[in-house]
């Protein structure tokens, strides 16, 4: 379950809640009188959000994992060649 803070607390310990969101929590529920209003997010967390909405990044997937099944794949001196 997300951990929850209330948007006076926020306010108050702005500091201290960021850290944690940098830290051992990926994001955390803003609530006002107890319901949920918003959220604060590490921004590793976030961008990975956003990826997966992306609908283009999920048939970029799908089409990735189709050509791995099949055998369509490179080595890294078929890419870049020797080093």
């Amino acid at each position: 379950m997300p951990k929850k803070v209330s948007a006076t607390t926020f306010r108050n310990n702005f500091s201290a809640v960021i850290k944690e969101v940098s830290g051992k929590e990926k994001y955390m529920i803003v609530t006002q009188k107890n319901k949920p209003v918003s959220a604060i997010a590490d921004i590793d967390f976030f961008e990975d959000l956003l990826a997966l909405a992306s609908s283009e990044y999920l048939e970029s997937i799908k089409k990735a994992r189709e050509d791995y099944q099949k055998g369509r794949i490179f080595e890294h001196k078929d890419v870049f060649g020797e080093l």
